[in-house]
């Protein structure tokens, strides 16, 4: 798929309500306004995505299990042969909830940043985070156990790790005592913390963003390999660090990367996704008009300058700086301005209650 046909994967922040306060949280949910549509705009971006044909639509947040109609807004892309995925931290998984998500979903995501509760519960800024976490994993795992019983189709659930060095000590304990806990569970995936957000200030960067050493031990084959063999044998184990997202203007163009639009939850819709800054809104503009308008931004002379130079972690954190800044507007601005006031470094957060 080419950069003339549009996105492969389509990112939906439908919300910006949040029960949690994750210390690298890429979009600062639970903090600001939620920015949610009406659900009759929320089907009308649905139907705007359709006409894009994308691989894969995921539904984000904040935690999208809060929208009312999120159910049928998947469906409506579910039944015009869209893929769809479903990332939530758990927190408010209720029984019929799980069972609802398996009849329009392709594949279910539950975030998990911690193999314990102590480690969990301190990088999602809440008590009890982790235990809703294992609740909403086990809930799945009944629905997946008795949908393969009475041979229906699949649910097909995962868990994501958001890797930073709080819980880079972590990756083995996760394949040996909390992937066993699920059987039917399908996928435990590793993504290196991308700086975007909270993740792309300056403390957080010496605090607790991966450095270079540690992202190519992340992503080597010898670690893969050590993580997959100590998971369950019915469990696919990945390893990302997530460098798609630079957006280098060369590897875009040569077809390296993943061709990604982000959609904040208003309809607006990102030039590049992780940096800030939009180009319209799907529900007053041509989709494809958007992505075209968005792809063209990488020939910007700031962008190529910006992120040509992009090589190490450091430097993607200060390239997301100096990008959101430079394309964000007045509110966006302001909002960067606010977080060294108000946040701390990540290890003297504390627990909300």
């Amino acid at each position: 798929m080419s950069a003339s046909s549009g996105p492969e994967v389509v990112v939906w922040d439908t919300t910006y309500a949040c029960p949690l306060r994750c210390s690298h949280c890429y979009s600062e949910s639970g903090r600001r306004a939620p920015r949610q549509l009406s659900h009759e705009d929320m089907l009308r971006v649905a139907d705007a995505l359709i006409t894009l044909n994308p691989r894969v639509v995921a539904l984000s947040g904040g935690e999208p299990l809060v929208v009312k109609g999120i159910f049928e807004v998947a469906g409506r892309l579910s039944r015009a042969g869209v893929k769809t995925a479903v990332y939530t931290s758990g927190w408010v998984m209720e029984p019929w909830m799980a069972t609802g998500l398996a009849t329009v979903f392709d594949e279910v995501i539950v975030s998990l940043d911690g193999a314990t509760a102590q480690v969990h519960d301190r990088i999602r800024g809440r008590r009890g985070a982790f235990d809703r976490a294992l609740s909403a994993l086990t809930l799945l795992d009944g629905v997946a156990r008795e949908r393969r019983h009475q041979k229906r189709s699949p649910l097909w659930f995962g868990i994501d790790c958001v890797v930073i060095r709080s819980n880079f000590p972590q990756l083995e304990e996760f394949c040996t005592a909390i992937a066993p806990r699920f059987p039917e569970l399908r996928t435990l995936t590793f993504n290196a913390a991308v700086p975007e957000g909270l993740a792309s200030r300056p403390e957080f960067g010496r605090f607790e963003l991966l450095d270079d050493e540690q992202v190519a031990d992340l992503t080597s084959e010898h670690r893969r390999a050590r993580l997959q063999e100590l998971a369950p044998a019915g469990v696919r184990v990945f390893t990302t660090d997530n460098q798609n997202l630079v957006m280098r203007p060369d590897r875009f163009a040569s077809g390296v990367d993943t061709l990604v639009m982000q959609i904040e939850p208003d309809g607006d819709v990102r030039a590049l996704p992780v940096y800030e800054g939009t180009v319209g809104n799907i529900l007053q503009e041509s989709p494809l008009d958007l992505w075209y308008r968005g792809v063209s931004r990488l020939r910007d002379p700031f962008v190529v300058e910006t992120l040509s130079a992009v090589r190490t972690m450091q430097d993607w954190a200060e390239a997301v700086r100096r990008m959101d800044y430079h394309f964000g507007s007045q509110e966006v601005r302001s909002r960067i301005e606010r977080r060294s006031v108000r946040t701390n470094p990540p290890e003297f957060t504390a627990l909300a209650l």
